[in-house]
């Protein structure tokens, strides 16, 4: 397979010059994908370093870097410690995750990402596990839908969403992408229409792949295994998640509230390295319209944790 076809890394330089890269230190690339990022981290790395790649889709096998400092792992990076401690890593100098969908994804009419494609509801990462997106559309009671489009796709007609999905479910079971646009466009205005359908199908793969949950796990164990001054870089989509990481990074919980020791100190494990987000140049949008969306935090463990 083509590694370009398959993902366009989104701000490369940026995001990996974000890891402040030392040549013999210990880095982990969550959303390894492509391994455009990877390439570009082992690039970087001496002899004596290592990088971790993990991606839970086994169509992200065949991009394996044939490289002897790279490790491969086919998982979701929720498991991300398992696997640390699995390979006796109790300390990594950086780690990088480029979360939301990549464009092999989006281009592959059998997986369901897409309102443009002929296909199954799937939408799993990992076809190996889990409920597919059909599974919940055809189970999911009325309330819990309308929480799956109000929350991970922000859309106001939630409930007028699942009640129709509800509706339609009731007359035959709902399999394929047609079928669930049959029931989402008269919920749309004809001028919304692509905009709203979106939302709508970010809001049903979130659910599938537990994607909110995976990130939050993911950012608390990065605490616990990055060394002081270990830098985390993370590539958001949407602001849910961008919401989350912000979050975290300023105050080191998901609230955004800071809390304080006895004495009245932030207790934060990070400082923020760039207070203002970073996002693709034009050249780059031109490039690859994918990155649009795209912004770039970085932060880094304060040395006095």
């Amino acid at each position: 397979m083509d590694k370009q076809a398959y993902h366009t890394p989104v701000l490369l330089k940026k995001s990996v010059d974000g890891l402040n890269i030392h040549p013999s230190g210990i880095y982990a690339d969550v959303t390894f994908g492509g391994g455009g990022h990877s390439a570009e981290i082992l690039k970087r790395l001496g002899k004596q370093g290592r990088l971790y790649g993990f991606d839970q889709d086994a169509d992200a096998e065949r991009n394996i870097l044939p490289d002897e400092r790279f490790i491969f792992i086919r998982s979701n990076f929720r498991y991300f410690s398992n696997f640390m401690d699995w390979h006796q890593e109790k300390a990594i100098d950086g780690l990088l995750a480029d979360l939301g969908v990549s464009s092999h994804h989006f281009d592959d009419e059998t997986r369901g990402f897409s309102f443009r494609f002929v296909g199954d509801l799937d939408m799993r990462m990992n076809k190996r596990a889990g409920k597919t997106a059909a599974d919940i559309l055809n189970t999911y009671s009325e309330e819990a839908l309308a929480d799956v489009f109000y929350w991970y796709g922000e859309l106001k007609n939630a409930r007028a969403i699942a009640k129709a999905i509800v509706r339609k479910r009731s007359e035959k079971k709902i399999q394929t992408v047609p079928d669930l646009l049959e029931i989402l466009k008269p919920c749309f205005s004809r001028e919304k229409e692509k905009k709203q359908l979106a939302p709508a199908f970010q809001a049903l793969r979130i659910e599938v792949n537990r994607e909110m949950e995976a990130l939050k796990e993911l950012l608390t164990q990065a605490v616990d295994y990055l060394k002081p001054g270990g830098r985390l870089v993370v590539i958001t989509y949407h602001s849910l998640e961008d919401r989350l990481v912000k979050h975290f990074f300023k105050t080191g919980n998901f609230r955004g509230e800071p809390e304080k020791d006895f004495f009245g100190n932030c207790r934060n494990p990070f400082s923020v390295i760039n207070n203002k987000v970073i996002v693709p140049e034009e050249e780059e949008i031109e490039r690859n319209p994918r990155s649009r969306s795209a912004k770039l935090r970085i932060a880094e463990k304060r040395q006095d944790v």
